[in-house]
């Protein structure tokens, strides 16, 4: 049985504002913010607002509305970063890769022969973030 939710998680903290995000959209369900140690430019999270440890706990209509705004993300990211194609990741408890315990989902525009930096490689320039952003919220239009 999955532990229960942590109130305390960094992404709690981001929605309660205590701590910065590069914010490229949010409604009144879900936000989504650049991961500032990204596996690939303009790699982008999406979670719920609804305090959800993962998969196992949030709705299925709240788990829908994540997966709809993670395609627009998805959309609009193939065109501000010119990619070849996206990765959508979503993983759930400690064995299956989930590191931050708020579910979320993870958006990854890729490009053609350029591999994935392992998760937690580096952090990202806060100037190349802002850059990402921008492109990414005029994309999202």
């Amino acid at each position: 049985m999955p532990a229960a939710y942590d109130p305390n998680n960094i992404f709690a903290k981001i929605l309660r504002g205590e701590l910065p995000c590069h914010k490229v959209y949010e409604d009144e369900r879900v936000l989504a913010f650049l991961d500032i140690m990204p596996r690939a430019p303009g790699h982008t999270l999406v979670i719920p607002k609804t305090p959800a440890r993962n998969i196992f706990d949030i709705s299925p209509d709240d788990y829908a509305h994540v997966a709809r705004v993670a395609q627009k993300i998805a959309t609009a990211a193939m065109k501000a970063f010119q990619a070849d194609g996206i990765t959508v990741a979503q993983f759930n408890e400690r064995a299956g890769g989930q590191v931050v315990f708020h579910l979320h989902m993870h958006v990854m525009p890729r490009r053609d022969s350029v591999e994935l930096l392992p998760p937690g490689t580096r952090q990202e320039d806060v100037k190349v973030l802002e850059d990402n952003a921008t492109k990414l919220i005029a994309a999202l239009g």
